[in-house]
């Protein structure tokens, strides 16, 4: 090839790789910001600005949460299933003794979630990681009828044994017994492929969650995930919270090493509000099956366990892609601005967005008691060091933290607003819990059982130490640098 020749083609190459550069970058100003927040288009634009080709593929395969048009349809028909289930609920009569605001709470989740508020549930609140593994196999073991069991990650291990056992033994007897579990998480805990082989032995009815076939059509945002953990049996008791279904080490040899244990809080309900759990199963059973299950609405069974709290009103809040609001974070938001007191915030990655930082940060600065448990060691390095760069505005605007001591990680969920209203479920306060997973969040009314979730701060409280501004302000550079950039990668959805 002479000269001339290398030169024409030098050319041409030069000028569609600038074409194709300035095409990407304008096609990505008119395209990101569309139905996107300001914080996640800006991130992404920043991305595609600085590595187009690069950025855009980055784009294409974690932009969006489109889950597909097959899939989108089953949500809304299984949905308006719920939607319909709820109507035959008992109808709860208005209080008088809810705070001004929390009727219009009420009302937003039923319009974002289709499940109402019911009365007069039962409340049981596990914080002993063993006793959650006991209880629910005790309650497995009892099931006459069906057992319905999702949760995020479940592991077949020393620990968890008596649990799977019990699913079995209940199936062999001719339970109905259905497990779900998400496809990812689970894989991400070493014995995956000899608890499938040992599922396979059993009658049990299992289903990997959002699963990643593409050679069988199924592909989409790889990094979508189902996040929810709740167990129902005869539609009678019900089970959520934080816990995944492993034991307290997730069987990873570096936790086991550190001596990393997870600390974990959990409900065991009974009451009208275990239908309204069964109906969100129910949902995904459907949306990865095809399977429509009955949900039926059974009498409430009152427990008279010396520590159940009784009486109380609930309502589920289910969230995550197949929804068009972010419902728990529509939840979060409105019960901290509607705090007249105290606002008590326990979450392992505490990743906000504008929205929540500026109402937590506002709650703190009109005079209102805020605190937030975080763990003082996180388990992930992208997230912990995303989480650290909020640190210095909440304690500037007032916010107590507390770090729970290393080398066990508070990987409990929960929120408690004045003595009126505490949620409880398996929804972290991050940017991926309100956009990208499934989740489901517990509100539960009255000072009762408020108190006994207080308790439960109470003891955090105890055992962690207060991060404080002048000790945050002397943090390494290399330190700041790296949150920054990581609180940016949160960004990206």
């Amino acid at each position: 090839m002479s000269a001339l020749d290398w030169t024409v083609l030098t050319l041409v190459v030069g000028w569609s790789v600038t074409v194709v550069d300035v095409t990407l970058r304008v096609v990505a100003l008119g395209v990101i910001p569309g139905n996107r927040k300001p914080s996640t288009g800006m991130a992404w634009l920043l991305l595609i600005l600085v590595l187009p080709v690069l950025g855009f593929v980055a784009f294409l395969l974690f932009g969006r949460t489109d889950l597909g048009r097959d899939r989108h349809a089953r949500q809304l028909r299984a949905k308006a299933r719920v939607r319909a289930r709820a109507e035959e609920f008992p109808a709860a009569e208005a209080r008088d003794d809810l705070p001004a605001l929390l009727p219009s709470v009420i009302a937003l989740n039923d319009r974002l979630g289709s499940l109402p508020l019911v009365h007069d549930n039962c409340v049981l609140v596990i914080e002993d990681y063993d006793e959650v593994i006991r209880s629910m196999t005790r309650t497995v073991a009892a099931a006459r009828s069906y057992v319905h069991v999702e949760f995020y990650i479940v592991a077949w291990d020393a620990l968890t044994a008596p649990f799977f056992e019990a699913m079995a033994d209940a199936a062999e007897l001719g339970v109905d017994v259905k497990l779900l579990f998400d496809h990812i998480g689970c894989r991400s805990v070493p014995g995956y492929r000899q608890m499938i082989a040992r599922l396979e032995q059993t009658r049990i009815q299992w289903h990997p969650m959002l699963p990643i076939k593409p050679l069988r059509g199924r592909f989409r945002r790889p990094d979508l995930r189902n996040h929810r953990k709740m167990l129902v049996a005869d539609g009678l008791v019900g089970f959520t919270g934080s816990f995944n279904v492993t034991e307290r080490g997730y069987n990873k040899p570096k936790n086991h090493r550190l001596g990393r244990l997870y600390v974990e809080c959990m409900v065991r309900v009974q009451g009208h509000i275990v239908a309204t759990l069964d109906s969100v199963f129910a949902m995904d059973w459907y949306a990865e099956t095809d399977e429509v299950l009955a949900v039926e609405v059974h009498p409430a069974i009152l427990d008279d366990h010396p520590e159940v709290v009784a009486g109380v009103s609930c309502q589920l809040v289910p969230s995550g892609p197949g929804f068009v609001a972010e419902n728990n974070l529509r939840l979060f938001t409105t019960l901290v601005y509607s705090a007249t007191r105290r606002i008590s915030i326990t979450s392992p990655y505490f990743v906000p967005d504008e929205s929540l930082l500026y109402a937590v940060t506002t709650a703190a600065q009109r005079g209102i008691d805020v605190e937030l448990f975080v763990s003082e060691l996180p388990d992930q390095f992208m997230v912990g060091h995303a989480q650290a760069s909020y640190y210095r505005a909440l304690l500037e605007a007032g916010v107590r933290i507390y770090l729970y001591p290393d080398p066990y990680i508070l990987h409990s969920k929960h929120l408690s607003v004045d003595d009126a209203v505490a949620v409880i479920g398996s929804s972290n306060m991050d940017m991926r819990s309100f956009a990208l997973n499934y989740e489901i969040s517990l509100m539960m009314l009255g000072p009762q059982v408020v108190r006994r979730i207080q308790a439960v701060e109470d003891g955090y409280r105890e055992v962690s130490r207060e991060l404080l501004l002048e000790e945050w302000s002397g943090r390494k550079p290399r330190l700041r640098y790296l949150d920054n950039v990581m609180r940016l990668t949160a960004a990206l959805q």
